[in-house]
């Protein structure tokens, strides 16, 4: 329920913060019982009465107003992405409506554009967080989920499930914990979309790791930064990303890897795209919406 998920990510925002990064005295010398902050504290310096917060975080008061989400997110010191998560599960964002499963394809200007980028390996994501298609390049930078079937294609499921995402990820950890919160995000935006439902069933049976990621109900959303891959071939890829939603496709994510000009991780793409295009090469040129 939207009102136990409120409570448990502020509840998890409570426990994260220390009263000296906002400001408030350290008693010395008196045991506190709880990690983070008291609710008192949160209810303080929100300007609501504890017994509301109380019932805010048991799930059991009304929806918030706009004025008491805004003190919330300034007491816990939330940035824009878990403001926006705050205001999501109160049910008050403003925000696309729910529409539950999706099922898009690339138009052919949009593929056009995907297939286009020699030196860039790129893939189109949707709103299952299932990837639609991507470009030859990126079908040879990782071609154990390139070669999956459709519904399979999902790189949060991958990198959490398939051993061999942990080879690939220089920085398994830290990627693997970035997909459990964008996963998170996801979920509250389309509280309705069976598939992103059971994707989470699947991940807290068979995931070690995802079910305590999961309980920290941190969230962010990037649209761009680095990833470090370890590719069998050509070796380790230092690589920045950039994600662009387009405008016509607004339930669609491009996402695209690029190396620095004339960096090593550049010329190792060359080399992977060179090798790649030969006739005798046994890595997938591609991964298709169709497959």
């Amino acid at each position: 329920m939207a009102n136990k998920e409120l409570g448990d990510f502020l509840r998890a925002r409570r426990d994260g913060l220390a009263p000296e990064e906002i400001g408030l005295p350290v008693e010395l010398g008196v045991g506190r019982r709880v990690a983070g902050l008291r609710r008192g504290e949160v209810a303080r310096l929100a300007g609501v009465s504890a017994e509301y917060y109380t019932r805010l975080e048991q799930g059991r008061a009304g929806q918030p107003s706009e004025q008491v989400l805004l003190a919330l997110s300034d007491a816990l010191r939330l940035d824009d992405v878990e403001r926006r998560h705050l205001f999501t599960l109160a049910g008050t964002a403003s925000r696309m409506r729910d529409r539950g499963e999706h099922s898009a394809r690339l138009r052919p200007a949009m593929r056009q554009v995907l297939e286009s980028m020699d030196l860039c390996p790129a893939y189109v994501r949707d709103g299952n967080l299932e990837i639609v298609a991507g470009n030859a390049l990126w079908a040879l930078v990782f071609p154990d989920i390139a070669t999956l079937p459709r519904r399979e294609r999902n790189m949060v499921r991958w990198t959490l499930l398939d051993p061999r995402a942990r080879l690939v990820w220089c920085d398994w950890e830290r990627v693997a914990r970035d997909y459990v919160h964008v996963l998170r995000l996801a979920a509250a935006d389309q509280p309705r979309n069976q598939r992103i439902a059971n994707l989470i069933g699947e991940l807290m049976v068979r995931s070690p790791e995802f079910p305590a990621w999961w309980s920290e109900h941190r969230v962010h959303e990037r649209s761009t930064g680095r990833k470090r891959i370890h590719h069998h071939i050509v070796g380790d890829l230092e690589l920045q990303f950039e994600i662009f939603t387009p405008v016509a496709d607004p339930s669609l994510s491009m996402l695209v890897y690029s190396a620095p000009t004339g960096s090593p991780s550049e010329e190792r793409l060359r080399l992977l795209a060179s090798w790649g295009s030969e006739p005798t090469a046994a890595a997938p040129r591609s991964a298709d919406a169709g497959s």
